[in-house]
């Protein structure tokens, strides 16, 4: 048991390691994700600035990861604080990925296919919130209060979601959501935010996963310098 148990903390860690925004992007166009667009490596980013049909294999390989290595604990009959574990390793392997230099994704998508197999309705909560938000462009709103209430809802209505052990359950899935949100924070200032006041700067990160409040400006700042552009016409938005 004990060498299952290392090789699902091992295993998972190089597995979410795998780059799959780094990849299909550098295999389409021949550049780095990392200078392009927000340079952030996942899907998100991908829409953004690689042809937009790749997001969605980059997706569901991020999410795929994740479910994979919570359902090979189940498979092996690991308990469920063994197999939160097991999560935490996948999504700390997307975020700070050794095969990247430790600079990886947010963990939104990887984080997403572990909720799924720890309650299949949690994930389903956790997929919708999000795009409840993206009429008004603000998937990252969404993202961020999917977070804070997934473990709610997993502690105080972990029976109808289909959670038996409610408490290893509910404290992976702060450290999973604790991640996710460190990983917005931890990150260099850029030129364009460097005026910006540090609380301003925190509530810009935590709820926009931006630096600053002007969307296309920091979208479509220049991949080169990462500091400075112009606001992109209507037909780049599109």
């Amino acid at each position: 048991m004990n060498v299952q148990f290392i090789l699902l903390i091992i295993g998972p860690y190089l597995l979410g390691s795998v780059p799959a925004a780094y990849l299909a992007v550098k295999w389409s166009r021949g550049v780095d994700i990392r200078k392009q667009g927000t340079g952030n490596v996942g899907a998100a980013n991908v829409l953004s600035t690689g042809p937009k049909w790749l997001a969605i294999p980059v997706a569901l390989f991020d999410i795929g990861k994740g479910a994979l290595c919570v359902w090979v604990a189940q498979l092996l009959g690991l308990g469920a604080a063994q197999q939160v574990t097991a999560g935490i390793f996948v999504v700390i392997g997307h975020n700070w990925p050794v095969f990247l230099s430790f600079r990886g994704g947010r963990g939104v998508f990887a984080s997403l296919g572990v909720i799924t197999m720890l309650s299949p309705l949690l994930g389903l909560y956790t997929l919708v919130m999000p795009y409840l938000f993206a009429p008004f462009r603000l998937v990252a709103l969404g993202v961020f209060f999917a977070y804070i209430s997934v473990p709610t809802l997993a502690w105080f209505l972990s029976k109808p979601l289909g959670i038996e052990d409610a408490l290893p359950i509910t404290l992976g899935l702060v450290v999973i959501i604790t991640l996710g949100l460190f990983k917005r924070l931890l990150v260099p200032r850029t030129d364009l935010s460097k005026p910006i006041p540090l609380g301003v700067l925190i509530i810009n990160r935590l709820l926009f996963d931006r630096d600053i409040s002007d969307r296309k400006v920091w979208i479509y700042r220049s991949s080169s310098s990462k500091d400075t552009t112009t606001p992109p016409t209507d037909e780049q938005e599109k």
